[in-house]
């Protein structure tokens, strides 16, 4: 029996152990999903998962240890560099493609490479990769790898970078358009402080690329101070007050198939406590994604962990749903209904049916091999799931990496984007009773082909929902080109702008080109100026693709100025969930990154972005449904304010945000130098009707309760993260 026919027997035999169809033969008498999770990872196919890379290398030995002719010996060698790299075992890697170049150069001919680049090529990102695990995991401080690289950042133990330096120069005289390692040959230099001084004026990457369009302030990481930098691979994040206590705590994931998911309590005293094993998470693995929203209206928000993406036959792993009974969390997958088998990483919770129950859609990944149709499961009045997708019409089959609900035309009801990796994406308009249907092309919002993560979003501030769709090319790209703005066939990211009429137009030139390789992803107000600007987490599992997060701002007139590097975003490490919320309640937005690779030695520290204010007025809403759902997805707020003599409004819908990344649902909204807030409007989903409320005032933070009229101050302490955060140089040893 093949080792994918055994592991889809475990997989029957699990599942039918869990609804109980088998009980009087089950091993267990009341399995559960952590079981199930522990057993399947077990059950990992090597061959089809590419993070189990210690069992690869012991494959790769196997083989060699069989004498192969040298063509093929070289071959294997080079592979087993790369998964000795891949696995964490660095050293190693250097070891044996140090060997191998020694070999080849003994020999006259450097047949059958043709040419010795490949292996300079590895061996280089091999010592690229120890300066880093040496400089900025062992020593880490908050200038690690955060590009363009600080005095502060520079290798104290610079001898990987040198090594490293030597081999990206080889690989550029037998390769002179290698536009990735030109890219790196630069870092490299920064890494040494020799840039851009010393780098060869044909490939230096002028330091004039890295200047930011406008001077926003520098945001600090204080992840490592306020104990929220965890060590992982990808994963997701979430930024909610899970228990309801006026402070917003921070949740994340790792996709690793033993990685715990974590939760971390703000104390309101300028710390965080894991509360994993005390919340009742313990057991619950792995999850590229987390989402949350209040399924069952009791005033919590729980969390949907999502597994399996990018693993094609090998991700039937079960989702979980996690019910929250404040802050102590209940696995419910089982007996809500939600218990399947496929492979994702992406799910939007909205009110379809304006019913009061936050419903669900999960996006599944279907690929040459096998068929996963999406899921969308109708909340049962907070009990349970009815599966409706294909009589809704919305059954889609393909590779789908970014679900997002929004309501384009302003008739009262959400609408589906569905970002579809490779394929033309898809726009699902909802007709009411009569299901959906797709617009995607007639609407205009089809592409790019190759997309990840996508959000509906009111960019403008014109009161209807405009759609942002990030580029994502799963090979690497010529990072060097993207920069020097040259020609490239990398995928772009493409802004939508609502035309109101049922179609988008795509706006260019906006300076959203340059952003590629979108990952996590998300938008929040940054300067709190009342438009909403975005961040994109970067790369792809290549170790080569070192491409710094980017942030965007919003300047209010149609375009985005690049603020990475003024405001110290531009982490080369690879970028996953991303989430803003405002966690010291100081009246700005911060943002929580989690950040790693999908290869088992990709491993890095999330990194929380404290906002250090702009000077501009705010204000932070709770919409408190009662006959929509209880924590108001969906609903549509209109801040409007006086600001030098003249009426303005600011938009915001309830909701998480990106795809890749889950925010607060506290809506808190910039109003830069508003003077006064004339009124707040709110859409209700539910009944569609707008409420106006009074009685809120500037910078502070209220609760809208549906059919009250009234705004109700929230007494939220204001966290001073300075003093613990105050050690920038924190390292890890």
């Amino acid at each position: 029996m093949s080792r994918m026919a055994d592991k889809m027997l475990k997989i029957l035999f699990l599942t039918l152990c869990l609804s109980g169809v088998c009980s009087p033969v089950c091993a267990r008498s009341s399995a559960s999903v952590a079981e199930m999770l522990e057993e399947l990872a077990t059950a990992t196919p090597v061959e089809l998962n590419t993070e189990l890379n210690a069992a690869r290398i012991d494959s790769l030995q196997h083989a060699l240890a069989k004498g192969p002719s040298w063509s093929r010996t070289v071959r294997l060698r080079l592979q087993l560099g790369e998964q000795l790299l891949r696995a964490g075992r660095t050293q190693e890697a250097i070891d044996e493609l140090s060997l191998l170049q020694e070999e080849l150069a003994r020999r006259k001919s450097p047949a059958p490479l043709r040419a010795t680049w490949p292996v300079h090529e590895r061996l280089g990102l091999a010592y690229l990769r120890l300066g880093e695990q040496q400089n900025c995991l062992v020593n880490h401080t908050t200038e690690s790898c955060l590009l363009p690289i600080s005095a502060e950042g520079v290798h104290i133990l610079p001898e990987g970078s040198r090594r490293a330096l030597t081999e990206y120069a080889e690989v550029l005289a037998q390769r002179p358009k290698d536009g990735n390692a030109r890219w790196l040959l630069n870092v490299l230099h920064m890494t040494l402080g020799s840039y851009p001084g010393e780098v060869p004026e044909q490939w230096l990457v002028p330091p004039a690329v890295f200047v930011s369009d406008y001077a926003l302030r520098k945001f600090s990481d204080r992840a490592s101070a306020l104990g929220l930098d965890v060590l992982g691979l990808s994963g997701g994040s979430i930024i909610e007050d899970f228990d309801d206590d006026g402070l917003l705590d921070v949740m994340a994931s790792s996709w690793g198939l033993a990685d715990p998911l974590l939760y971390f309590r703000n104390g309101g005293d300028g710390a965080f406590a894991d509360q994993t094993a005390a919340a009742g998470l313990g057991g619950q693995v792995g999850g590229l994604n987390i989402t949350h929203a209040d399924y069952d209206n009791n005033g919590y928000a729980d969390v949907l962990v999502l597994r399996g993406a990018w693993w094609n036959e090998d991700g039937h792993h079960p989702n979980s749903l996690l019910r929250n009974d404040g802050g102590q969390f209940v696995d419910v997958t089982e007996t809500t209904g939600l218990l399947s088998f496929h492979p994702t990483q992406t799910a939007a919770w909205g009110d379809y049916d304006n019913d009061g129950f936050v419903d669900l859609y999960i996006g599944n990944e279907s690929n040459d091999w096998e068929r996963h149709a999406c899921q969308l499961y109708h909340n049962q009045g907070g009990e349970a799931f009815v599966e409706r997708a294909q009589v809704l019409g919305i059954d889609n089959i393909g590779y789908v990496k970014g679900v997002a609900w929004g309501d384009v035309d302003n008739d009262g009801d959400i609408d589906l984007y569905l970002s579809r990796m490779g394929q033309v994406n898809a726009l699902y308009r909802n007709d009411g009773e009569r299901g959906f249907s797709e617009r995607g092309v007639s609407a205009g919002v089809s592409e790019p082909v190759w997309s990840f993560p996508t959000w509906f979003w009111d960019y403008d501030n014109d009161g209807w929902l405009d759609l942002f769709v990030g580029g994502y090319d799963n090979d690497a790209i010529d990072i060097a080109a993207v920069y020097l703005r040259l020609p490239t066939s990398a995928a772009r990211s493409r802004l939508f702008r609502n035309l109101r009429d049922g179609t988008f137009v795509h706006e260019q030139d906006n300076g959203l080109e340059g952003a590629v390789l979108a990952m996590g992803a998300n938008f929040g107000d940054l300067d709190n100026d009342g438009f909403a600007d975005l961040y994109i987490g970067t790369g792809n599992p290549d170790f080569r693709s070192l491409l710094p997060n980017r942030m965007y701002r919003n300047d209010g007139a149609g375009s985005f100025q690049d603020v990475t590097s003024a405001g110290g975003f531009g982490h080369l490490q690879k970028g996953h969930g991303v989430a803003f919320g405002d966690l010291d309640n100081d009246g700005d937005e911060d943002i929580y990154q989690v950040m790693g690779g999908a290869y088992s030695g990709d491993v890095y520290y999330n990194a929380l972005y404290v906002n250090p204010g702009h000077g501009n007025h705010w204000i932070a809403l709770k919409a408190q449904g009662t006959v929509s759902s209880r924590d108001g997805i969906g609903a549509r707020i209109a801040v409007k304010v006086r600001e030098a003599g003249r009426e303005r409004a600011i938009h915001a819908v309830v909701g998480t945000g990106g795809s890749f990344g889950g925010s607060s649902l506290l809506q808190e909204m910039g109003l830069r130098q508003a003077t006064k807030i004339e009124s707040i409007e709110v859409r209700w989903p539910a009944t569609g009707l707008i409420e106006r409320f009074v009685g809120a005032e500037l910078d502070r933070a209220w609760v809208l309760r549906e059919g009250t009229g009234r705004a109700v101050l929230m007494e939220r302490p204001v966290i001073d993260f300075s003093e613990r955060a105050g050690d920038d140089a924190h390292a890890h040893h």
